[in-house]
């Protein structure tokens, strides 16, 4: 009995010594944490705190609110996002160059106006989770890819210069992506109606290349113009890439179309207006293309041949006084007219961008949090917002343009500078 007693004598000795080395051994608790057999006070929310459905995006002391793109800056078509390019610049440096105590910072992506190359940028910007808004895409067929991507990865989508109509059909518009440029069932009736009305040509052509752009732009001129009592004598396509167009024009001529309508890029509407004289039957045909051949680059792969065609476009005359203010300060910093069609587009886009970003976002500390999904909702009840190109007021499928489209003819191949020399607008 004594042993037995000893034993348990013994064996809680050396409890007690094991739970006191234990306790010594244990790390102190954190601030704000409970120590074990504590229990734990529930942590004082911080002021601001992110409770937003999609996440915020954190802006720390000293860094910078990026504000990306995703534009075609290189090739045949850079013209037309370096020129949306410089319309974001502008706007950020009318904004101060910063917002909320923190730089403005412009990065972006080179697209192609391709859709590989707008998959390959939206995923690279969909990598940085600093990209939460994004201007762009330049080309309709970019977006279509690389929509989806930035959309799903969190971010809000401002493009300038994508007018496909269905990047914004309910059935198919992905819940981030927005834009200022119109939508081409508006382009495409205005180019019809010009064409059969103004012109009087009842014969008419069409060219596409393929592209969402093209095709959508086409498919709403010949709703309208068949509408209006047309007839399309020819239907034809090119290849993007494609050089030798004397194939397809000799169709075309076949059919004695009275105009030739193709909304295609620079490149190959270069091709197709400079061939076009050299093919028998097509001499004296009206030549008409849109946006996508709005640029010098376009008079310059053409030639000659570019002369007396007419080019359909947003209407800047239109645009009013801020937009004067805005051509001189474009003018004073880069030395030459705007390249392209859709630098106040992208002007605007990125106001609504700094606007909206001014709307939701809340301090936590040091920490400035920008909510992915409050900056959409901003976007989304987007209403009388005065932009450069007019009243901007966002419907339910994203389009926010305030439409108006004109028709502007080539005069002087020799010199760019819309609305003063050539192109030259002639309609309405």
């Amino acid at each position: 009995m004594r042993f037995r007693i000893s034993w348990i004598v013994m064996f809680v000795i050396a409890a007690l010594m094991l739970a006191a080395c234990t306790q010594a051994a244990a790390p102190a608790a954190p601030a704000g944490e409970a120590a074990a057999g504590e229990t734990a006070a529930e942590p004082a929310p911080a002021t601001g705190a992110c409770t937003d459905a999609l996440g915020c995006v954190e802006v720390l002391p000293g860094d910078s609110i990026k504000i990306a793109y995703a534009m075609v800056t290189s090739g045949p078509n850079g013209s037309l996002g370096i020129d949306s390019q410089r319309g974001m610049e502008i706007a950020v440096s009318d904004a101060g160059g910063e917002l909320l105590g923190h730089p403005i910072e412009i990065i972006g992506e080179d697209t192609g106006c391709t859709p590989e190359g707008g998959q390959a940028a939206a995923a690279k910007l969909a990598s940085n989770k600093d990209v939460f808004a994004v201007v762009g895409t330049t080309c309709s067929s970019e977006a279509r890819v690389g929509a989806p991507i930035l959309s799903d990865a969190g971010a809000s989508i401002i493009s300038p210069s994508n007018t496909a109509p269905d990047l914004t059909d309910p059935a198919k518009r992905v819940a981030g992506y927005f834009r200022t440029a119109h939508n081409d069932k508006v382009q495409g009736r205005v180019a019809a109606e010009f064409v059969f009305n103004e012109l009087g040509l009842t014969k008419a052509a069409t060219i596409h290349d393929g592209s969402v752009y093209a095709q959508g732009l086409v498919n709403a001129f010949a709703e309208n113009y068949k509408a209006l009592g047309g007839e399309l004598v020819s239907e034809q396509a090119v290849n993007i890439g494609d050089t030798d167009m004397r194939p397809v024009l000799t169709t075309v001529a076949a059919a004695a179309p009275e105009a030739i309508y193709y909304p295609i890029f620079i490149a190959e509407g270069g091709f197709v207006t400079a061939q076009a004289k050299e093919v028998p039957g097509l001499e004296n045909v009206v030549l008409m293309g849109a946006d996508g051949l709005f640029s010098p680059d376009f008079v310059n792969a053409a030639g000659g041949a570019a002369k007396g065609m007419y080019l359909s476009s947003p209407d800047f005359s239109a645009f009013g006084d801020a937009y004067q203010e805005f051509l001189q300060k474009y003018q004073d910093i880069y030395g030459e007219p705007p390249m392209s069609t859709y630098h106040a587009h992208a002007y605007d886009a990125t106001m609504l961008f700094i606007d909206a970003i001014k709307q939701v976002a809340v301090q936590d500390g040091d920490t400035l949090l920008i909510g992915r999904q409050a900056l959409r909702d901003v976007l989304a009840a987007t209403k009388d917002f005065q932009g450069l190109t007019g009243n901007l007021t966002c419907d339910p499928n994203g389009d926010c343009a305030d439409p108006k489209i004109a028709v502007y003819e080539i005069v002087d191949t020799n010199e760019w500078n819309p609305n003063v020399t050539s192109p030259l607008k002639v309609y309405p």
